[in-house]
């Protein structure tokens, strides 16, 4: 099953879920306060800080009554998101004329790629039963940079299972008062699991909660999250070894298209441009085509290759020269090769760049696009030809 199925089939059991609240006649009780996990207690809407005046969004909103709440007693304009139409239809039911909160009936995803961006965006519990990959890059562009994102998850199940190591749905039990329990997909993550998938979508965490159940028997725990999109992108310095000097001389390697700008995840955890050394007797074209090749197994001609300038700076003590190129056209899909350092190859929109970039691309970057929200140790940057208006980007072939 792929993750949009399992999404689909959770999307079906919380139909069926508020259908039969539905039958039942079943109140939509109104709430005091927030509860991130399933218990009275923990951190509530003070985490969200003061709502006056920003973009709120409660994604997987469910009966509506969190955000109900925070339009009451704070005075915030919400809207609520649900892809349930029987959950939708309760809280219709219940808050549909309250102002300041405008319940939608939608996909998660759909709505956040259409919507203008939030100051903030929160969840209880409706970030499990989405993918990640899916949701987290839709997320990133609906949040403004700088802006806050708050989440709780399911951490440690009713049986004792803790979270997964990788990025996979598992069944979980919907109870259902008066009725058969549903059964749903969720994504139950380890904190280091979120945190990497966090940053790879530019978002940086400035806090977990660990939510515990009150009775010590219950093992039922759930985690909190909170983290904020970068206003700016960070940078991660070189190893503090110097270069050998047959490695003095290096290229960084841009390929930018439609998709977004190419980067990879090297094993010490950087993000990456393509890009190595040169080797002796090699022209810097023929050095961008053959690292573009061995890291991202993409082919290119050297005709294909436009030379940006170089840029200076020093790693130790010793002088490192990057040369800035900027790929026109390629072919081939990026993928992780055979025992080279650099893989995970994907396209990052250039307002949702991740952060921790290794400081030669970061540099590269900048050289290439000055406005680029970029901090990185400063490097002198001499082009080639300045006058040459920046290349667009264009398609692989």
């Amino acid at each position: 099953m792929h993750g949009t199925e399992h999404e689909a089939e959770n999307a079906r059991a919380w139909t069926a879920y508020g259908r039969h609240h539905l039958q039942r006649g079943s109140e939509v009780p109104d709430a005091d306060r927030i509860t991130w996990g399933f218990w009275p207690s923990g951190p509530g809407a003070e985490i969200l800080g003061d709502l006056s005046g920003q973009r709120v969004l409660d994604l997987g909103s469910g009966l509506g009554k969190f955000a109900a709440h925070l339009v009451r007693e704070q005075g915030a304009v919400v809207d609520a998101v649900d892809a349930s139409p029987s959950q939708h239809e309760r809280a219709v039911a219940r808050y549909g004329t309250l102002p300041g909160l405008n319940l939608i009936h939608a996909d998660a995803i759909e709505h956040l790629e259409q919507a203008e961006p939030y100051d903030v965006i929160y969840s209880v519990h409706g970030f499990g039963y989405i993918d990640p990959h899916r949701l987290l890059p839709a997320l990133r562009s609906a949040l403004k940079p700088g802006g806050l994102l708050v989440f709780s998850v399911l951490h440690t199940a009713s049986d004792g299972r803790g979270p997964s190591a990788s990025v996979a749905p598992r069944p979980e039990v919907l109870p259902l008062a008066g009725g058969d329990p549903l059964t749903v997909q969720m994504w139950v993550l380890t904190p280091k699991l979120w945190e990497d998938l966090l940053v790879d979508n530019g978002l940086l965490i400035t806090g977990i909660d660990a939510l515990g159940a009150p009775e010590d028997a219950n093992p039922v725990s759930v985690r909190l999250y909170r983290a904020r999109r970068r206003a700016r992108i960070s940078s991660r310095p070189r190893t503090s070894r110097p270069p050998v000097p047959s490695a003095a001389l290096g290229v960084g390697v841009i390929l930018h298209s439609p998709r977004g700008l190419l980067l990879g995840r090297h094993r010490r955890g950087t993000h990456e441009l393509p890009g190595g050394t040169v080797e002796p007797g090699e022209s810097l074209e023929r050095a961008v085509v053959r690292e573009l090749g061995e890291e991202t197994g993409c082919s290119a001609r050297e005709e294909d290759v436009v030379l940006l300038g170089t840029l200076l700076d020093d790693a130790v003590g010793v002088v490192r020269a990057t040369v800035v190129a900027v790929v026109s056209r390629w072919e081939g899909e990026p993928a992780t090769q055979p025992d080279e350092r650099v893989g995970s190859w994907r396209w990052y929109p250039l307002d949702g760049l991740p952060g921790q970039l290794f400081t030669p691309s970061a540099q590269c970057l900048t050289a290439w696009r000055p406005g680029l929200p970029i901090d990185h140790p400063p490097a002198l940057f001499y082009p080639f030809a300045p006058d040459r208006p920046p290349a667009q980007p264009q398609q692989n072939r």
